[in-house]
């Protein structure tokens, strides 16, 4: 690819654009490269949790829904965004242990799941003790939701995928069924998204995730 434009002098909209225009030629490049973005700003967020936040937004909002996502992806809690003490003990915990690895996605029949290491059982078991994980070859999965595309709740000018939980009778009540979590491709194999908690009263954003399709 051509040298990497400076994100302060081109801006979100510039890189993101430069990226995309690299796919033609260089897809998977464009994509590592644009995960790595997405990294770099997960490690921003340890000491600039306002400048992350604000980046990644942009970025969310430059996005398009995903329409022909299918299969198991590779995922990444980027930052939460609830308050900087609890934040901070969330990367604590997940710098150490991190339960989710990322999405499954059936195209046809709009719906999904979610992976999860096998230890994620124990702690599942204590918090839900009524909900069954389901076994699979590298380890659990969970968590079940259909997916639609309508307008973002906190971004009513862009289109997103909804991944719903909360008409999934099984899927616990606690927190669960309360999250909404929105979807966006960046480019082609890359998306970016927002965790949302129904307050009953309006949405929440919780933080921010990333998925990608596997090499």
């Amino acid at each position: 690819m051509a040298k990497e434009p400076d994100t302060v002098s081109s801006g979100v909209a510039g890189k993101l654009e430069w990226l995309r225009d690299s796919v033609k030629t260089h897809a998977e490049g464009a994509a590592d490269s644009t995960w790595a973005w997405i990294e770099e700003l997960s490690k921003r967020a340890g000491t600039d949790a306002d400048s992350a936040d604000e980046e990644l937004n942009e970025l969310f909002r430059l996005g398009t829904a995903p329409t022909d996502l299918h299969g198991a992806t590779e995922g990444m809690l980027v930052m939460t965004t609830t308050n900087p003490k609890f934040d901070t003990v969330v990367r604590a915990i997940t710098a150490l242990w991190m339960p989710w690895q990322g999405k499954r996605f059936d195209n046809q029949a709009a719906t999904g799941d979610n992976r999860l290491t096998k230890s994620t059982g124990l702690v599942g078991k204590l918090l839900w003790p009524l909900y069954s994980m389901k076994d699979h070859v590298d380890g659990k999965l969970a968590f079940d939701f259909k997916t639609y595309v309508e307008p973002g709740k906190e971004d009513p000018d862009v289109d997103v995928m909804v991944i719903d939980y909360a008409d999934i009778e099984k899927n616990p009540k606690l927190v669960i069924r309360k999250i909404r979590d929105e979807l966006v491709e960046l480019l082609p194999g890359v998306y970016l998204g927002k965790i949302l908690y129904n307050t009953g009263s309006g949405y929440y954003k919780l933080g921010y995730f990333a998925l990608r399709m596997p090499h």
